[in-house]
């Protein structure tokens, strides 16, 4: 169930699929992290959502009998995209204090060019036109919807685009680790070292939740956890640079979740930008599609 079975042959629609799910759950999670950081830290805040996924990975990992994630050949990989998610989720929650949301939305959705760009030199992958022009697509929505219209702040625009450039990082280390390393031990590795790293802080973070805040810290690790599972299994039907101009729809989501829970309506800008990132995604899913069948006639 949990990973993909060695004679099963990758497919990209089933990876843009699980990946779509994924970043929509990804959306809701922010939607829960913007209700909370008024009132919370961000350490704590990651660390009540780390522990919970490390739970459920560590019982399912143990259910199923997976191999030690300490015997795997890709720990120090595993330690490092942990590292650098870490620093992403940090840098980017904390600069929310400071930035409006269309510029951090704008800066941070440079996230799947940088993809792009190291899924060539670091995985070898061939990026076509047609990649290349739903990539460029979807950001070009972003900034149309999101238009900024003020010069952020230095400091706080930096913390973003290293944000950006962390996560792009460690979405290259999850499509190399997912060749051979299960999806619950990148689960389990990732959030423990959540939990280490925000517990060391927990001693001049904490605040203790009301039970509004408990139900959203708890609800926001399971909404996490399946969040990362779609997210990861997409990763091992789909290369990373197919898969990155669809992190833009989590945008659509956001813009959704906004008006369902703050009864925010987007301006026109922003529903110009939402059908150019829809159209860059759906362009992308019936080019892939296309490769599919065109490959199967070949082997047919």
């Amino acid at each position: 169930m949990f990973s993909r079975p060695t004679d099963q042959v990758p497919s990209p629609l089933a990876g843009i699929a699980l990946a779509c799910i994924g970043y929509s759950l990804f959306a809701m999670q922010d939607a829960v992290v913007k209700w909370l950081v008024a009132d919370y830290e961000v350490p704590q805040i990651l660390f009540m959502r780390s522990i919970i996924i490390t739970g459920f990975a560590a019982f399912m990992v143990w259910r199923q009998r997976h191999p030690s994630i300490l015997k795997s050949p890709h720990r120090n990989s595993l330690l490092l995209r942990a590292l650098l998610m870490f620093m992403a989720w940090l840098a980017f929650y904390s600069s929310a204090r400071h930035l409006g949301l269309a510029e951090i939305t704008t800066m941070y959705f440079c996230a799947p060019v940088m993809v792009v760009v190291l899924s060539i030199f670091i995985l070898n992958e061939k990026v076509g036109p047609v990649r290349w022009l739903a990539c460029i697509g979807g950001f070009v929505g972003v900034v149309l919807a999101a238009n900024p219209t003020h010069a952020p702040s230095l400091i706080p625009a930096g913390m973003v685009l290293f944000a950006g450039f962390c996560w792009a990082w460690s979405v290259i280390l999850v499509r190399l680790v997912s060749r051979t390393e299960s999806t619950l031990n990148q689960m389990m590795a990732t959030s423990f070292f959540f939990v280490v790293a925000c517990g060391i802080m927990l001693p001049w973070t904490w605040k203790t939740p009301d039970l509004f805040g408990w139900c959203l810290m708890i609800g926001l690790g399971f909404v996490s956890a399946a969040g990362q599972y779609f997210l990861y299994e997409g990763f091992r039907y789909a290369p990373a640079s197919t898969l990155a101009p669809v992190e833009y729809s989590g945008l659509v989501w956001a813009f959704l979740y906004g008006y369902l829970i703050w009864a925010e309506i987007p301006a026109v800008n922003v529903f110009a930008g939402a059908l150019l990132i829809v159209g860059s995604s759906l362009g992308l899913i019936l080019w892939e599609r296309r490769l599919v069948i065109a490959s199967r006639r070949v082997a047919g």
